[in-house]
């Protein structure tokens, strides 16, 4: 029987230069997703409830400001024994509340307290401003801790690959860093000008505006920026339409 020679093997084309990397296996998006909104609820909107019912309860000011970080020391808590460490966020944000306390404890003036949320969101600021000195500002590695393998290979690719796409990453991170700097400054303001019922909810409303104001507005900087100067340097199509 005459053998049939075999075809020769074929050689694989090597792999092509500007395609993103695979990315190693994380939690799925809708698990974090989750996780920073049962985050957000407890420390910000459970603590806001605590104080106003509270209120109404005839409770005073101090009383009321001070039990509304039980939330936050038992979403920490469960959140240890459950994982069986403390993460840096973690430690962050107990750093924060005991240092609230302990100036409590000592002052029984409400509007300290007040005034106490703006050392939060002032360290954030400082945090987001010195990770511009890294190798990967906070700002591009909570984006990406969020969205799905593919589009994030993509933003860590692009990244490693194009100076454009890393230059306006820092500049949309210069500005959430100074946008909580001005938050802090117009929290401490709010608390010694307000009425003290009317703080706890114009914290809240300022944190929204802020937020609204800084996320649609780095939005719309990057989308100009990709649009207009975007295609002269290289920018993924991906890239342009997820920002």
């Amino acid at each position: 029987m005459k053998r049939i020679a075999k075809p020769p093997p074929v050689e694989r084309d090597s792999p092509v230069p500007d395609q993103p990397p695979p990315v190693p296996g994380k939690p799925p998006p809708e698990r974090r997703k989750k996780a920073l909104a049962g985050m957000i609820g407890i420390d910000l909107v459970l603590p806001f409830a605590i104080y106003y019912g509270l209120r109404l309860a005839g409770a005073d000011p101090w009383l009321a400001l001070m039990l509304g970080a039980v939330g936050p020391l038992i979403r920490i808590a469960v959140t240890t024994v459950r994982t069986r460490r403390i993460d840096r966020l973690g430690v962050f944000t107990l750093s924060i509340l005991a240092i609230g306390t302990a100036v409590g404890m000592f002052s029984a003036d409400p509007r300290l307290l007040l005034a106490r949320e703006s050392w939060l969101t002032a360290l954030i600021g400082l945090w987001i401003l010195i990770s511009l000195a890294g190798r990967r500002p906070v700002l591009f590695e909570a984006t990406i801790a969020v969205m799905p393998a593919d589009a994030a290979a993509q933003w860590e690719h692009d990244w490693d690959t194009n100076p454009f796409f890393r230059k306006i990453f820092r500049t949309m991170t210069l500005a959430w860093g100074l946008a909580f700097i001005l938050d802090a400054v117009a929290r401490v303001i709010m608390a010694y000008t307000l009425p003290i019922d009317v703080v706890p909810i114009a914290s809240i409303g300022l944190l929204l505006v802020m937020l609204f104001a800084i996320v649609y507005g780095t939005k719309f900087y990057a989308g100009r920026k990709l649009a207009t100067d975007g295609p002269r340097q290289s920018s993924s199509t991906e890239t342009r339409g997820a920002l």
